[in-house]
Order: structure tokens, then sequence, then C-alpha cells
């Protein structure tokens, strides 16, 4: 092999790096990413795609917490000003310029105190987003722990084999969170009853096989065979929301709580042979492009119905992370530049920060508390009414963080070659599963000139069901979906 330099590359896991940085610099963020991975909810939670959702989530936890009680400290520091305040024009008032004199003291000390508050926060939070950026230590060890049961639904994301989509979703697909669809399409019949000719004459015994063997195969043979080191590959059991409740304690083990990511694997293979209301196993394909910058994941289901074998074919996007979440590369990282960076941030804050926290910890509140309602009614319909409830899932946390805008040339490429890839690659894989279970292929290499001519168009925008606003709120396009994540004022 040639020997050459290495050039820089990115690191595997610049995507979480960079998330876990923002929800430091991005309090809206922060409150989102909270409340999505850590937040008490009845819905399933979207697939990772590349994202440390462990991390990010620990990362959240940190942020929101310093957040709050930097927000606490403030709105104590608020209520000595208005009484300092009514101090100073009430000494002025009734004659008494000691009384008034002192009050005076009291607020210039008490804006001393915010000022030092307001840039020791931001201080610790920029440490923290530089410390995950460009940390060599893991991201989910420089954060402590969450709560054992979003730790337990996380870690349980790693490999997840069932996937509950929103009732809403049907009507588009049911691979919510995956990005912007690029392709939709079902290939040209094959014929799968004529035995191929024996290498000493005459007709080779056909050897049977179902749908879930021709899966497998793919699964295990598709990386090598269409040249994609790191290619994920897996069965997923895809679900309507409310249809969840029917497949027993092994998926919703208490109907008070979302259901289970990880599944017995008997129950997706029979979504594949015997598919039930609503639910269908694929077979998921998942590309992550370098730094997880791009994600192209293909979903195949082999439709087996003898005599002809189809494949039902799903090819989709996710571009890289929208600007805003790049914060950590532009802050001063030392020397004088990073000093008067924390004086400028305090002296310009302080104000709206001291004022400003009492309303904002009221609309955080105020948030939690209407969560809160929104899960006991549901909860209560669930037990007491024995409502069917939708525990589908709306998206994924990195779709909603994607932008078109940031797609580049070597990304726009890369996608197209991944997908070529992959289509060639389930081709191949298929022909040669086909010639070792004794199948003419003479159907098959019509069918594959034809489907050799579909190309991929990578573009697009996105106008999926949500984006993240600035006080963190999010407005669902359908179905009950995600709990809405706490809102958050203004980043002082």
């Amino acid at each position: 092999m040639r020997q050459v330099p290495n050039l820089p590359t990115y690191d595997k896991d610049a995507t979480t790096r960079l998330l876990c940085s923002s929800v430091h610099l991005d309090d809206a963020f922060a409150r989102y990413a909270h409340q999505e991975l850590s937040g008490d909810r009845l819905t399933a939670p979207g697939l990772p795609l590349g994202v440390n959702l462990l991390a990010l989530a620990r990362h959240a936890s940190r942020a929101t917490g310093r957040t709050d009680l930097r927000d606490r400290r403030l709105a104590w520091l608020c209520a000595v000003w208005w009484l300092a305040v009514l101090s100073v024009v009430g000494g002025l008032v009734s004659g008494a310029p000691g009384v008034a004199e002192a009050a005076f003291a009291v607020l210039l000390l008490v804006l001393g105190c915010a000022w030092w508050l307001m840039r020791r926060a931001e201080a610790e939070a920029r440490g923290d987003a530089l410390a995950v950026r460009y940390s060599a230590a893991r991201p989910q060890d420089l954060a402590p722990e969450v709560a054992d049961e979003a730790e337990r639904r996380l870690r349980g994301l790693r490999r997840p084999n069932m996937v509950p989509y929103t009732q809403g979703a049907e009507r588009q697909n049911p691979f919510v969170g995956s990005g912007d669809k690029i392709k939709e399409t079902v290939w040209q019949p094959i014929d799968i009853s004529r035995p191929a000719d024996a290498p000493g004459g005459g007709k080779a015994t056909l050897v049977p096989f179902d749908a879930v063997d021709l899966h497998t195969y793919l699964a295990r043979e598709l990386g090598n065979l269409a040249g994609l080191e790191g290619l994920r590959a897996q069965n997923r059991l895809y679900v309507l929301g409310p249809q969840v409740f029917y497949l027993g304690d092994d998926v919703l083990p208490d109907r008070l709580r979302p259901p289970n990511s990880e599944i017995p694997p008997p129950l997706v293979k029979a979504g594949l042979l015997k598919p039930g209301a609503g639910m269908r196993t694929y077979l998921s394909l998942e590309r992550v492009g370098e730094g997880g910058r791009v994600i192209v994941s293909m979903h195949l289901r082999a439709r087996l119905q003898h005599p002809s074998l189809s494949w039902e074919v799903a090819a989709y996007c996710i571009p890289p992370l929208h600007a805003r979440y790049y914060g950590a590369d532009y802050i001063p990282r030392d020397g004088f530049e990073r000093w008067w960076s924390l004086v400028r941030f305090a002296t310009s804050h302080t104000w709206s920060g001291l004022t400003g926290a009492p309303g904002r910890i009221g609309r955080r509140n105020a948030e939690r508390k209407r969560r809160a309602r929104e899960l006991e009614k549901a909860r209560k319909e669930i037990t007491k009414k024995h409502a069917l409830y939708d525990y589908g899932t709306t998206d994924s946390l990195r779709e909603r963080v994607a932008s078109w805008d940031q797609l580049g040339h070597s990304e726009r490429t890369d996608s197209q070659d991944f997908l070529h890839r992959l289509q060639q690659g389930v081709l191949i894989a298929t022909e040669r599963f086909l010639k070792d279970h004794n199948v003419d292929t003479s159907s098959f290499d019509q069918a594959q000139q034809v489907i050799n001519t579909q190309t991929y168009n990578i573009s697009g925008d996105i106008t999926g069901p949500a984006n993240i606003g600035n006080n963190g709120q999010i407005s669902a396009a359908y179905g009950q979906g995600a709990q809405a994540p706490a809102a958050a004022g203004p980043t002082p």
C-alpha cells in the first residue's frame, strides 16, 4: 500500500461534541435537550443517528442546573434591589438622607453581586463547552449522570430494534427522524420460482428460504459488498404509535411510561413474515459521514410472495448541523481576549439578568406545571378510561438540529455515493443470495438494468415537524408526538 502523510480529519464524535458544547452556550437548546432526553414522557424517544444521546443528556442537565442556580440567586438579589429602591425613595421623601445613602450603597452592592454571578456562570459555561469540544476524554465522562430511569432509557437506544411512529406520520412514512426523503420506490419484481441450471446438467433443487433469511444475509454481508466501512445494518420493527399497546409487556411493560426500544427478536421477525396492523419490519441501513456531518439511511423491506420477490426501498438524508451549534469554535480560549470577553458579557447582561430572573423562573415553572398537567391528564385517560395512547415519536433530535444551508459540495457528493453504493450492494447481495439458493437469476438481471438507472438528488430544506425557537419552544405539525420541552426565557 502506498505510504502518504496523514491529513487532519473530523473526530468521529464531532457532532456529539458540538451539541454537548452548545447546551452550555445556548439556554433554549439546553432546555429542549434536557426535556427531550431526561424529562418525564409517555412517547418513545427518537433514534440517536450518530449522536451520543447519553452524553448530551448529561451535559444538558448540567447546563440547565447551572442556569437555574444562577437565576435563583439573581431573583433574591432582585428582591433586595427593589427593597433598596423603595428605601432610597422613602429616605428622600421622609428627609432621612442616612437611610437613602445606605440604601444606595446596597444598590451598588447588588449590582456588583449580579455582575459577578453573571460572569461566573458564563465562565463556567464556556469552560465546560470548551472542555467537551476539545478534550480527549469521552463527552459522557465530562458531566454527571442523570436520573437512573433516563440513563437506562438512553442506553437502550444504542441498538434499538423497534421504533414507534406517531399516527400522523402514517400519511407520509414511518421512518420518523431519518431526515428528508430522497427516494421512495418498490423495485421491479423478480421471478424466484425457477431453479438454476445444475453444473452437471438439468435443473438444481431450489433451497427454501424466507424473508428473514434474506434480511439476515443482507445485514451481515452488505457492509463489505457495498464498500462502506462503518455501515450500520439492523432489522427494526416499525410500529404505529397506538398499536404499541397490543404488543404486550415485552414492549410496553408500563402503560404510563415510554415503550422499550429493545424488544425480543421473534417480534422483529414476525413483522417481516406476518406483518401486523401497523407493524412492519424493515432493514435499516445507516451510514454516518465524516464527523457525523451527514447521515444517509436506506430502509429496505423484502416483499416475498411466491413466485416473486421485490424490494420496498426508501432513502433519506440528514444534512450537517445548523450554524448556531458551532458557538464553541468562536470562544476566546485564553489570555486577555478571554478575560475581556467575559467582562463585556457580564457588563452587558447584568441588568437584564438581574431584573429578568423572576420572570424567567416564573415562565419555566408555568411551563413545567403545564407539561405535568398534560401528562397527568393523559395518564388518567389511560388508567381510568382505558384510552389507546399514541406512543409514537414524531422525529429525532438530530433531524431537528440540521440545516440544508450547511450542506457543502463534499457532503452532497458523498451522500450520493453512499446511496449508490447501498443500492448496488443490495443488488449484489440479493443476486448472491438467490444463487446460493439455486434460483435462476435471469429475471433478476432484467430487473437490475431498470433499477440501476435510478438516481438520488441530495438537496432540500428542513420543513419537518418542528424547529427550535428562540425560547426553546417546539411546535409539532402532526400527532400527539413527543412532549413539548420546557420554555426558556432569552439567555441574558
